[in-house]
Protein backbone atom coordinates (compact mmCIF):
# COMPACT_ATOMS: atom_id res chain seq x y z
CA UNK A 1 0.00 0.00 0.00
CA UNK A 2 2.81 2.48 0.70
CA UNK A 3 3.78 2.42 -2.64
CA UNK A 4 0.32 3.71 -4.08
CA UNK A 5 0.68 6.73 -1.98
CA UNK A 6 4.48 7.33 -4.21
CA UNK A 7 2.83 6.79 -7.28
CA UNK A 8 -0.13 8.94 -6.72
CA UNK A 9 2.11 12.37 -5.77
CA UNK A 10 4.52 11.01 -8.57
CA UNK A 11 1.68 11.58 -10.97
CA UNK A 12 0.41 14.50 -9.21
CA UNK A 13 3.78 16.25 -10.39
CA UNK A 14 4.30 15.16 -13.80
CA UNK A 15 1.82 17.89 -15.33
CA UNK A 16 3.47 20.56 -12.92
CA UNK A 17 7.05 19.44 -14.59
CA UNK A 18 5.09 20.05 -18.42
CA UNK A 19 4.36 23.28 -17.28
CA UNK A 20 7.79 24.74 -16.80
CA UNK A 21 9.36 26.10 -20.16
CA UNK A 22 12.19 24.03 -21.18
CA UNK A 23 14.29 26.18 -23.53
CA UNK A 24 14.03 28.47 -19.99
CA UNK A 25 16.45 27.36 -17.27
CA UNK A 26 17.28 29.84 -14.19
CA UNK A 27 19.79 28.48 -11.09
CA UNK A 28 17.19 30.12 -8.83
CA UNK A 29 17.63 30.74 -5.22
CA UNK A 30 19.75 27.93 -4.59
CA UNK A 31 21.94 28.99 -7.40
CA UNK A 32 22.22 32.62 -6.41
CA UNK A 33 22.65 31.38 -2.35
CA UNK A 34 25.83 29.00 -3.76
CA UNK A 35 27.32 32.60 -5.41
CA UNK A 36 27.24 34.97 -2.98
CA UNK A 37 28.39 32.52 -0.74
CA UNK A 38 31.40 32.07 -2.57
CA UNK A 39 31.99 35.56 -3.26
CA UNK A 40 31.80 36.49 0.19
CA UNK A 41 34.49 33.77 0.69
CA UNK A 42 36.81 35.14 -1.83
CA UNK A 43 36.61 38.90 -0.29
CA UNK A 44 37.32 37.49 3.37
CA UNK A 45 40.50 35.71 1.77
CA UNK A 46 41.90 38.58 -0.14
CA UNK A 47 41.20 40.45 2.99
CA UNK A 48 43.13 38.27 4.71
CA UNK A 49 45.64 38.13 2.17
CA UNK A 50 46.18 41.67 1.80
CA UNK A 51 46.67 41.46 6.03
CA UNK A 52 49.56 39.07 5.66
CA UNK A 53 50.95 40.82 3.42
CA UNK A 54 51.31 43.84 5.13
CA UNK A 55 52.88 42.27 7.42
CA UNK A 56 55.81 40.93 5.73
CA UNK A 57 58.90 42.59 6.33
CA UNK A 58 61.09 42.42 3.09
CA UNK A 59 64.10 43.99 3.10
CA UNK A 60 66.99 42.61 1.33
CA UNK A 61 70.60 42.37 3.22
CA UNK A 62 73.95 42.96 0.78
CA UNK A 63 75.59 39.89 -0.33
CA UNK A 64 78.55 39.55 1.73
CA UNK A 65 81.47 41.15 -0.55
CA UNK A 66 84.15 38.11 -1.33
CA UNK A 67 87.42 38.04 0.71
CA UNK A 68 89.60 38.43 -2.47
CA UNK A 69 89.99 41.35 -4.04
CA UNK A 70 90.96 39.47 -7.59
CA UNK A 71 88.07 39.45 -9.76
CA UNK A 72 87.30 35.47 -10.32
CA UNK A 73 88.44 33.22 -13.27
CA UNK A 74 85.67 32.20 -15.97
CA UNK A 75 84.15 28.58 -15.94
CA UNK A 76 85.39 27.75 -19.44
CA UNK A 77 88.55 29.62 -19.39
CA UNK A 78 91.58 27.18 -20.13
CA UNK A 79 94.49 26.96 -18.04
CA UNK A 80 97.82 26.82 -19.97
Amino acid sequence: MPDMYATQALTNLVPLAEELDKNKVTPGVLGFIVFAALAVGVWALMKSMNRHMGRVNFEETPEAEPASEEPAEPVSAKRK
